[in-house]
């Protein structure tokens, strides 16, 4: 019985491991995105301006931002961010107009 538990407690472990490094598209949108769609648009929130974007749908979305668009360049300017972290990004900015 020990030693079940004790692989119950790892499975655990490592599950919560998997969920800390998942992306969080709030962090990403306040430490990269925000200062410029706080204050630009489509401003975040901004349902008008977001509607028609949000149209074209979200893999449109995320690869525009990952590869830069008009006046954005790719991935808003910060280049270490991950495919998956401009993609929950995105999902957050997105959230925010519906």
């Amino acid at each position: 019985m020990k030693f079940a538990t004790i692989g119950i407690v790892t499975a655990a472990a490592l599950f919560s491991i998997g969920q800390a490094v998942a992306a969080d598209g709030k962090a990403v949108y306040d430490k990269s995105c925000g200062g410029c769609h706080n204050n630009m648009a489509p401003k975040l929130g901004d349902k008008e301006k977001w509607a028609p974007l949000i149209k074209e749908g979200n893999d449109k979305l995320v690869a525009s931002a990952i590869k830069g668009k008009g006046g954005m360049p790719p991935k808003g300017g910060a280049a270490a961010l991950s495919n998956d972290d401009i993609k929950a990004a995105v999902e957050y900015m997105v959230s925010k107009a519906k």
